[in-house]
């Protein structure tokens, strides 16, 4: 098989009929679908079931037991593919049917190994095109683009050879998996070959589903995205980059979020992550003047301005797109 499709799926029954049928019907035809039934206590399984059966695709259904997480469903999916390239979808999201065509043949013109996509915001009403940005060269596109937050490092616009999760022992962290447990796609284009881009949005993320974990915040979920940027960092440590400062750019990338919430415990968990990268905010050359100067007020402890100015930008987003 060319591509291997891995599905997890948990709790997602209002949307899994769109997903599922976004898969069944992709234009390669040369793709296995293994689908991890992550112990889900809805009629999720059931109804992806249904769906498969009115087609001619080689689908496989694993089940755990216990339900274990999103990251180790990935990891039981990745354990059972057979497919040149691995690609990992969300069960509440859906792709359009040429997407893995498209991202195969940038793989083969471009011969690379790891292939990434624009793609959609999909909220209730309207979407929201979101670019991402070209580059030729891997360590540009890592430096330049991913650890400095331009290149998103979500895993569900990739298209990446399965050699270099099993050559570099690469998996997705089940030990601290309630947060940025895709940063594991940092490590993957550290030890990529060659990237490629395909400069269409062909993936949709969707924004309404209210049982998403991006949507959920806890204590366990910041200190798991501490543990797993502490992990990319320390595993960039032994495979070095070029330029040591974006190791700094990507600690200021990992706690922006705080500095948008309109909430002083999150602005007082953004002074005490990685203070040290507070002194390359000035310097980072790729970002814009906008986050810089509200990682300055930050830096200056003008709290009442960053709640005033992340207000405003809520308020313009939920106007714009209905959130």
């Amino acid at each position: 098989m060319t591509v291997s499709v891995i599905l997890p799926i948990y709790k997602v029954e209002p949307f899994i009929e769109r997903c599922v049928r976004s898969l069944m019907e992709q234009t390669l035809p040369d793709v296995e679908f293994i689908f991890v039934d992550d112990a889900s206590p809805d009629g999720s399984v059931a109804m992806a079931r249904r769906i498969v059966a009115e087609y001619d695709r080689r689908v496989t259904f694993l089940t755990h037991s216990a339900n274990k997480g999103l990251p180790a469903a990935r990891n039981t999916g990745l354990e059972n593919a057979s497919g040149e390239f691995i690609y990992h979808c969300d069960s509440d999201d859906w792709l359009e049917k040429d997407m893995l065509e498209k991202m195969v043949r940038s793989a083969r013109e471009h011969d690379s190994d790891f292939v990434y996509c624009d793609f959609f915001l999909s909220f209730a009403e309207k979407e929201r095109y979101m670019a991402q940005p070209s580059y030729q060269d891997k360590f540009e596109a890592l430096q330049k683009g991913m650890l400095c937050g331009k290149l998103k490092h979500n895993v569900w616009n990739k298209l990446i050879k399965r050699q270099l999760y099993i050559d570099n022992g690469i998996r997705s962290p089940q030990e601290h998996c309630k947060g940025g447990e895709d940063y594991m796609i940092v490590k993957l284009l550290r030890m990529a070959r060659k990237v490629s881009h395909v400069s269409e949005a062909l993936y949709h993320y969707n924004r309404t589903n209210v049982n998403a974990i991006t949507k959920k915040a806890s204590e366990r979920h910041f200190a798991d995205i501490k543990a797993n940027a502490d992990d990319v960092l320390a595993f960039l440590g032994e495979h070095p980059v070029p330029n040591p400062a974006y190791l700094e750019y990507f600690k200021l990338d990992v706690k922006l979020p705080f500095l948008m919430e309109r909430s002083r415990e999150q602005y007082l968990r953004w002074r005490e992550w990685y203070p040290e990268s507070n002194a390359f905010i000035v310097s980072n050359p790729e970002v814009n003047f906008r986050t810089k100067a509200v990682e300055w007020m930050a830096k200056q402890g003008l709290y009442p301005l960053l709640r005033l100015y992340s207000g405003a930008v809520d308020c313009f987003y939920k106007l714009r797109y209905r959130k």
